[in-house]
C-alpha cells in the first residue's frame, strides 16, 4: 500500500488563527520550516491496484487533495464525528462527479447517526443525475470486527479519545491511530505485530485530556516494538526540526504530503 498523509496537524491546524500580525499563531513551531504548516489530520491509502481509500473528510479536504495531486477517491472511512474529521464532507460531491457514483463510505452506527443529523441533505436517497450534493452508499462497521475493502482486510480498533471514542485502523502490519489519548489492553493486543504506526501525538508532554503526548507514544513504541512510528495530529508545541533532532530513529514527525509504503 501507498500511504499519503494529507494532513498532520491538530484540530485547529498550524498556524492557528491569530498571531501578533493576524497571520497565524505558530506557538513553538518555526514558521520558516514548511513542514510545520499543518492541515487537519487525514490520510489516503492506495492499493496495489490503484484504488484509493480516504480516511476522514476534514475541513481542508479540497486543498489537501490538490496539494497531494490525488485526482480520485474510491471509498471513505470515518474514524469519528468530530468537526476536524468530517467538516469537509460537502467536497465529496466533486468526488462523486469524478467517480460517477455515490461514494462507498464506512463508519460505526453512532457516527452515521451524527452525520445524518448534521448533513441531512447528503443522505437523501440518490435518484441519479447530476451530483449537486454529496451522495453515499453507507456501510456499518463494528469495532473489533474486520471488514473487506478493495482486497484489504481492515480492523477497526475502538480507541479512548478522552471524552469520546474514535476508531484506529489496522491493515496488515500498518496501523493508523489518530485521536487517541491512551491504549487499553485490548488495543495493545490488537496492535501486536504492527511494523508501521501513524499515531496521534499532540504535545511534547502528557498533559492533554484527549490526545497522547510524546512520552506516552514512546512507551507504546517500546512495548509494541514498532519498527517505524510517524507522528500526526501535532499541535503548536511540536516543531519539526526539533523533533527530528531529538527523537530516536524509529520515531519521526509526519508532515502534510508525506508519502510512504507499508
Amino acid at each position: 500500500m501507498k500511504i499519503t498523509l494529507l494532513g498532520s496537524g491538530g484540530s485547529a491546524g498550524l498556524p492557528q488563527i491569530g498571531g501578533p500580525d493576524g497571520r497565524g499563531d505558530w506557538g513553538q513551531a518555526d514558521p520558516a520550516e514548511p513542514r510545520n504548516r499543518r492541515t487537519r489530520p487525514s490520510i489516503v491509502i492506495e492499493t496495489d491496484t490503484g484504488l484509493r481509500i480516504l480516511v476522514d473528510t476534514g475541513p481542508d479536504l479540497r486543498e489537501q487533495l490538490l496539494n497531494c495531486a490525488i485526482p480520485k477517491i474510491d471509498a471513505v472511512i470515518y474514524t469519528h464525528d468530530h468537526a476536524d474529521h468530517v467538516a469537509g464532507l460537502d467536497d465529496v460531491r466533486i468526488l462523486n462527479r469524478i467517480l460517477e457514483a455515490p461514494m462507498p463510505a464506512y463508519a460505526i452506527a453512532s457516527v452515521w447517526e451524527q452525520l445524518r443529523a448534521r448533513f441531512s441533505y447528503a443522505f437523501r436517497e440518490w435518484k441519479g443525475g447530476f451530483f449537486g450534493r454529496p451522495a453515499f452508499f453507507t456501510h456499518d462497521i463494528v469495532e473489533g470486527t474486520p471488514f473487506e475493502l478493495f482486497g484489504l482486510s481492515i480492523l477497526p480498533i475502538d480507541q479512548d479519545h478522552g471524552y469520546s471514542r474514535s476508531l484506529g485502523l489496522r491493515i496488515g502490519d500498518f496501523a493508523y491511530c489518530t485521536d487517541v489519548v491512551r491504549f487499553e489492553p485490548a488495543q495493545m493486543e490488537a496492535l501486536q505485530g504492527v511494523k508501521t504506526l501513524v499515531v496521534d501525538c499532540f504535545t511534547p508532554d502528557n498533559n492533554h485530556p484527549t490526545h497522547a503526548g510524546l512520552g506516552t507514544v514512546q512507551g507504546w513504541v517500546q512495548a509494541l516494538k514498532i519498527e517505524r512510528t510517524i507522528l500526526t495530529h501535532m499541535g503548536p508545541a511540536m516543531d519539526y526540526a526539533k523533533l527530528r533532532r531529538t527523537l530516536p530513529d524509529c520515531i519521526e514527525p509526519g508532515y502534510d504530503g508525506m508519502e510512504f509504503h507499508a
